[in-house]
């Protein structure tokens, strides 16, 4: 049982200075009955709770997929830039959210974005072996012992050890390589083709766990993930 100004507020439309206006305005029912008071105790799961003639649909977590463009970070805030919390539309957002994982400013695609703690550890840990795949324009082609390199694991420029991860280049795409990585480090990307003395010219994350990011979400845009989606994220 929670307060019902809480409840409401928790799903980012209304602050609960806001929700106490409509209480106040008997614009609020619980079961069908005007509320009275804003801090009523309340049971997500079993009561029905409407605001302003719309039914709450109450979620404890939101899961929002981001086709994250250049020059946006990979932050919940910043003075200076724009951040991919800055996208979120105002029906997405709410308090809490933060980008499970980050990209540099100049890589594109797949952000997930949520409000949940713990599921951004379980798919961010490497033990998890979450994998993420990019899409990497090279200077130059990979050879054969490039792959193999990535296989066995790279060592980058600085001595750190990375775990295996696949490398292929894709047939239809000029110097385009397709990355398969289940860590998350520093420009881990564009330091291991560095390490082979190759460089990223553009990278675009195109898929987290078993979940591609869907194509037709246009830079910037952004959408809640089914329950189905999040069950492939963790694959």
């Amino acid at each position: 049982m929670e307060r019902l100004d809480k409840i409401i507020a928790s799903q980012g439309k209304y602050s609960r200075s806001e929700v106490k206006k409509l209480v106040k305005a008997g614009l609020v029912t619980l079961n069908g009955a005007v509320v009275r008071s804003s801090d009523v105790k309340c049971n997500v799961n079993a009561d029905e709770i409407i605001v302003d003639g719309i039914s709450l649909n109450y979620k404890k977590h939101i899961y929002i997929m981001l086709n994250k463009p250049k020059g946006v970070i990979s932050a919940t805030e910043d003075p200076a830039q724009k951040t991919v919390i800055d996208l979120v539309p105002p029906a997405l957002k709410r308090a809490g959210l933060f980008p499970a994982g980050r990209l540099d400013g100049d890589t594109t695609g797949f952000v997930l974005i949520t409000d949940d703690g713990d599921f951004a550890h379980r798919i961010l840990s490497p033990k998890n072996h979450i994998m993420k795949t990019y899409h990497a324009t090279l200077l130059r082609p990979l050879t054969a012992e490039d792959v193999v390199a990535f296989k066995e694991g790279l060592t980058l420029g600085d001595g750190t050890k990375c775990l295996e991860a696949q490398v292929r280049m894709l047939p239809d795409r000029e110097n385009v390589a397709e990355v398969i990585i289940c860590e998350g480090k520093y420009h881990q990307v564009k330091r291991m083709f560095a390490s082979l003395g190759n460089r990223v010219v553009e990278l675009r994350r195109v898929k987290m766990g078993g979940l591609d990011l869907d194509e037709s979400l246009a830079e910037g845009e952004c959408r809640e993930l089914t329950a189905e989606e999040l069950e492939l994220v963790q694959c």
